[in-house]
This record gives structure tokens, sequence and C-alpha cells, in this order.
């Protein structure tokens, strides 16, 4: 039996281990994952009320990952907890910042005209986009919803839905016509 033990010892000893020796396991850090988890516990701090927190994570999720597509929904994020918490003005600044990372996000935009209206910035911004809207198809979104704020639905229902027939194909025109169903009923009713 002894024999037999001793023999056992020795072929275990003789042949190599599965792993090679110094290997060592290594962990990757993904900002991009990080980010996208620092983005949600910020959503979940704003459900819960705690705005602090949740501007210091959407902060960590935008410097984890200032260049993707995805950090424009965390500078909309950080903009909507701001105009919770009643700083339009740096809220402008995280929407305007939205909008030129990702412009194809509808909701960017209606944030932007909200935070316009807070500001008493509506009628300024109706000039600026007026004059803008015939180099850029995506300022006529913009000046149909501060045309919205404004007040004058139906102006800015016939703005976004010559939009919508210009520019069938965008991502956009989608929530756009939405939208303006929404404002059509709110009209009607």
């Amino acid at each position: 039996m002894k024999k037999i033990l001793l023999t056992l010892f020795l072929l275990m000893i003789s042949i190599p281990a599965v792993a090679k020796p110094g290997t060592i396991v290594t962990y990757t850090i993904d900002p991009e994952k990080n980010a996208w988890l620092h983005n949600n516990v910020g959503i979940n701090y704003m459900e819960e009320k705690c705005y602090y927190a949740a501007i210091q994570e959407f902060k960590i999720a935008i410097s984890l990952n200032p260049n993707a597509q995805a950090t424009a929904i965390y500078k909309n994020n950080l903009g909507k907890v701001y105009l919770i918490i009643g700083y339009p003005q740096l809220a402008q600044q995280c929407f305007e910042d939205a909008i030129k990372q990702y412009s194809l996000n509808f909701e960017f935009y209606e944030n932007l005209a909200k935070c316009y209206a807070q500001l008493g910035k509506t009628q300024e911004q109706l000039a600026k986009y007026q004059k803008e809207g015939s180099k850029n198809p995506l300022a006529k979104v913009m000046l149909g919803l501060l045309q919205e704020q404004a007040g004058n639905k139906k102006q800015a229902i016939t703005i976004l839905d010559d939009f919508a027939i210009s520019e069938p194909d965008l991502l956009i025109t989608p929530a756009i016509k939405k939208h303006i169903k929404d404002l059509v009923k709110d009209i009607n009713s």
C-alpha cells in the first residue's frame, strides 16, 4: 500500500500543473460598463429624490466615457436633475451638450425647450432658431417645440409636421409624429 501511495505521489509531482506557474488572474476595467452602471445608480437616486447623489453619479458616468453616444443620455439625465432642483441655467448646458453629442433624440429637444421656458428665453430662442431653420433641418424641431412653449400649438404642429414630411427616414421622426398626435389631441379636447 505504501508503495502505491509513493508511486502516486511521485507521479503527481512529475506531471505539470494545469495553470502555468506565474499566471496572474487579471480583471479588465471597462469604463463604458462602469459609466452605464453609474448612470443607472444615478437614475435610482433620482427616483428616490436624492438629487445631490444623482448629480454626482451622472457626472462620474460622463467623465468615465465622455465621447460615446450614450454619454448624451447621461448629460440629459444630469440636466433633468438640474431642472428638478431649480437650476435651469446648468440644465441648459447639459441639454445643449446632449444635442451636440447625439442630435436624433427627441427628448433632448423637449427638455431644452422646457429649460428655455423656465429661463424666460423662449422668445429669444424662437428668433434664433427661425434664422437657423433654413441651414439646419433639426432646428425646425426646436422651433416647433419653442412655439408650443410659447402657447402657439397650431404653429408648432405645422412646423413639426413639415419636418416629419421633409425628413421621414430620420430616427427622430417617429417620436415627432407621436408628439404631433398628442398636440392634436390636446387641442381637440
